[in-house]
């Protein structure tokens, strides 16, 4: 018996993996719904990835820790219109709260957006300039990642006390949960509504940019062949900084439904292992895909509900990674494998 085999037998016979297939067919409908709610904050920042590496062929690995600006970007939004840290919901009505909200979804996609721009014309634009080979690219894309988080882990509380540091942030709540109707046994929630519905607009608007506008057409045209594309007059730069800003609005807009959906997730690290997810999304559904981030997101957060009930939630994380080798396995270019350059509205 293989040392993999044997791994296998003896996490069964300690009942690490649970196989609760009733769990899953009870609770199928609640479970599709997290899922999707999950699965369309994950949709979203895999944009971003997408884009990047459709243009320019780079794995932006520190576009996770631009989702993490973000959801600081959003808090601060929110304290500058008055709200001070609570663990009580705040009653402004309807109305009110959607404007607020509104208003802290802008201060998230501002600060996630400066902050993308910045990062490429400081950290990859001097190595296109020198030519650098890709491996070059993603070291920095990683040391990147790492500098970002510690600025918000050391340095930012130095520049504004209580904002960063080890510890999360307390949350600022407007919205609180409450069941609208029930699908075939599954409650779902206001906010679920709101994170699904927004994810859905993002990126229909963000899909319809892109096909059908001059600066759509730029950046595909650079995606496709960025050499023609300079002869026919496209600049490069430009295109290359509008695809940033575009992850990066849409990583802002992700942070502030994460944030909506989870209060207390804003941490130096929070934008870690969700944006290795929604990477993993952007692989699934076929990386240079816009429809297929989108795709990958909603398979990913549906299948790791499933996962985390069928073999225990601590096996939530590795269902989504063995969902993805699965996948490529079978189809190495993931679900929707057509390239960027070549997307069709």
């Amino acid at each position: 018996m293989t040392s993999a085999a044997s791994l296998g037998v003896a996490l069964l016979a300690e009942g690490s993996i649970d196989f609760n297939v009733t769990g899953v067919i009870d609770q199928f409908w609640r479970l599709t719904v997290d899922g999707l709610t999950y699965g369309s904050i994950y949709a979203l920042v895999a944009v971003g990835y997408t884009l990047v590496y459709g243009v320019l062929r780079l794995i932006n690995f520190a576009h996770s820790e631009i989702f993490m600006l973000g959801m600081f970007g959003t808090y601060v939004g929110l304290e500058l219109l008055g709200f001070a840290p609570s663990g009580n919901v705040y009653s402004q009505g309807v109305l009110l709260t959607v404007l607020y909200l509104g208003v802290a979804m802008l201060f998230g996609m501002m600060v996630s957006g400066i902050a993308a721009v910045g990062l490429e014309r400081i950290a990859y634009r001097p190595l296109r300039k020198r030519g650098a080979k890709p491996l070059a690219f993603l070291i920095t894309a990683i040391g990147m990642s790492f500098v970002i988080q510690e600025f918000v882990h050391y340095i930012l509380p130095k520049i504004k006390p209580g904002l960063g540091g080890s510890n999360a942030q307390t949350g600022i709540r407007l919205v609180e949960p409450k069941v609208q109707f029930s699908f075939l046994g599954a409650q779902v929630t206001n906010v679920a509504l709101v994170i699904f519905a927004s994810a859905i607009v993002l990126a229909v608007t963000t899909e319809i940019v892109i096909n059908r506008t001059k600066f759509g057409r730029a950046i595909r045209a650079v995606a496709q062949d960025p050499d023609t594309a300079t002869l026919m007059g496209v600049s490069r730069e430009k295109v290359i900084v509008l695809t940033f800003l575009i992850g990066g609005l849409l990583a802002g807009a992700a942070a502030m439904l994460y944030t909506l959906y989870i209060p207390t997730g804003i941490v130096f690290s929070g934008g870690f292992i969700l944006g290795i997810k929604a990477f993993s999304a952007a692989v699934l559904g076929g990386i240079g895909n816009l429809r297929g981030a989108l795709l990958g997101g909603l398979i990913l957060g549906v299948s790791e509900q499933y996962g985390q009930i069928l073999f225990g939630t601590e096996w939530r994380d590795v269902v989504a990674f063995v969902l993805l080798v699965t996948v490529l396995m079978f189809r190495p270019t993931g679900i929707l494998g057509e390239s960027l350059g070549r997307a069709r509205a």
